[in-house]
């Protein structure tokens, strides 16, 4: 339950009731105190070595005045305001209750301080001083509406004016300076320095609102940038209501085009179409006020297969088998459909872990065209003659790029296949064009005779199959491709 305090104030505190603002808010309030900390403690040891060395004699009495010894109260509520927010994580009506409560609390603070100063010492100059420190301080750290910034600046103005006037009506009146006079004209800076902070409150909160704006894509929150390709940028994001983990994908502004972002939505369109538990789930598309375009999907936390062999080197043959019969269901579903994905490559295939059993998601559809597409889905794949990547890329994506079906996703799992039982790619070359001459004219090498060692029989002939030139000597289908693979996985079991 919030604080009642708190929520008459709640209409000013924070640009957005999100929880990243609200660790900001939090993260800045342990600022604010610890440096109000360091100032009142500064004060108070600059003040009693000024009086040991001017009027040694009356150190101790000047010390135990109220006014210092509330200067060291500040100086224990403030660190320990710190300490308390650097060791616990407040809610949002917490950090507006200690928010607005330190303010008040310094206020009457530096009122009574002021008013229980010795006739003649005039200790309301410093106060107001103070006071204005105060202010400035809080709206230059904390993101504060420029209303609650006006309110908290006029109400603590109230204590440090009474005590002006108290302190005023007790010194000896100074020329036609009566204490009216002196109270009102502290008044007036009082007022000076509210509407200078409710300027800074409204500039700084606005570049807040701006930028939570910008973050702000329909229901999605942006966090941080995980990744970026050709035509677009991958962020991790989070709802807004459901607070789950998204991934969003968008479109660079400055890379927009007519074409990039016809082919981005359809991206969407098709990948959404697919529902096999080895896809990667959409979950919702749209554009921003500005046109940009972008998808979400759900976040996988695993690791890709170049990320997997980078890291552990070739991968032993039961779980290549396990990897591809995976990513073999998932294009099976989506060539059901009358979908080729063009890009199937390791860092579009990843492997998560769900309750404890490896779960391959094919992703990144962003080169996928139907089977039966017409001239305008051709014209929107194949701008650049060719698509893919070229170290998994099958011949006839290199010969003839706009007639290609299902096969060419077969001959890239292939060679996704290699990669994984040898940690390389079945050619090696420096240069794109080396590397489509090896894919159309040159015969890889077997995995055994790279590796130095045997790799079960079935599992390197159906992998060698699916690397044929000639599409017609790979298996026919996905469907055909997981049949072999079973029976690669029991002579992998047979033989193990």
């Amino acid at each position: 339950m919030k604080p009642a305090f708190a929520n008459a104030l709640r209409w000013a505190s924070r640009p957005t009731n999100d929880s990243e603002v609200r660790r900001f808010f939090h993260a800045r309030l342990m600022v604010y105190f610890r440096i109000m900390g360091t100032v009142f403690g500064a004060m108070y040891l600059l003040g009693f070595v000024a009086i040991a060395i001017i009027t040694p004699s009356r150190l101790i009495a000047i010390h135990l005045h109220p006014g210092k010894l509330m200067t060291l109260g500040f100086v224990v509520i403030m660190l320990s305001l710190w300490l308390v927010l650097r060791k616990r994580s407040l809610s949002e009506g917490w950090l507006t209750t200690t928010d607005v409560g330190a303010q008040l609390l310094i206020a009457v603070g530096i009122g009574f301080g002021v008013s229980t100063a010795p006739p003649g010492f005039h200790l309301e100059i410093a106060g107001l001083l103070i006071l204005v420190f105060l202010l400035v301080l809080r709206a230059a750290l904390l993101p504060s509406a420029p209303a609650r910034t006006a309110l908290i600046g006029v109400v603590c103005s109230v204590p440090v004016l009474v005590g002006a006037h108290s302190l005023a009506s007790r010194s000896p009146t100074v020329a036609l300076l009566t204490p009216a006079h002196i109270t009102m004209g502290m008044a007036v800076w009082c007022l000076a320095a509210t509407t200078a902070t409710t300027i800074v409150s409204h500039v700084i909160y606005g570049l807040v609102t701006q930028v939570r704006q910008a973050q702000q894509l329909g229901q999605y929150t942006l966090r941080e940038k995980i990744g970026e390709g050709g035509m677009g940028a991958v962020y991790r994001a989070e709802h807004a209501m459901l607070r789950r983990p998204t991934v969003v994908k968008l479109l660079l502004p400055g890379r927009v085009s007519q074409e990039a972002l016809a082919r981005f939505e359809r991206e969407v369109q098709l990948t959404s179409q697919l529902a096999h538990p080895n896809t990667v789930i959409v979950y919702d598309y749209g554009r921003t006020p500005d046109g940009i375009f972008y998808y979400a999907m759900e976040y996988l936390n695993g690791v890709t297969l170049d990320a997997l062999v980078a890291a552990e080197g070739a991968q032993p043959p039961g779980r290549v088998i396990q990897i591809l019969s995976q990513a073999a269901g998932a294009l099976a579903e989506a060539h059901g459909v009358g979908l080729i994905h063009r890009d199937i490559k390791p860092a579009n295939i990843m492997l998560c872990d769900r309750g404890g059993a490896p779960l391959v998601k094919v992703f990144d559809f962003g080169l996928a065209k139907k089977i039966d597409a017409g001239p305008d889905q051709v014209a929107l794949t194949s701008a650049n003659a060719i698509t893919g990547t070229p170290l998994y890329m099958a011949p006839e994506s290199i010969t003839r790029p706009d007639d290609v079906d299902a096969r060419i996703d077969i001959y890239a799992l292939g060679a996704v296949g290699y990669f994984l039982l040898t940690a390389a790619p079945p050619f090696d070359a420096r240069t794109i064009v080396e590397i489509c001459g090896h894919h159309l004219h040159s015969v890889p090498e077997p995995p055994s005779a790279r590796l130095g060692r045997a790799v079960p029989a079935k599992l390197e002939s159906l992998i060698l199959g699916c690397l044929a030139k000639d599409p017609d000597q790979r298996p026919l289908n996905t469907r055909q491709l997981l049949s072999e693979l079973s029976a690669c996985q029991t002579e992998s079991v047979l033989t193990a």
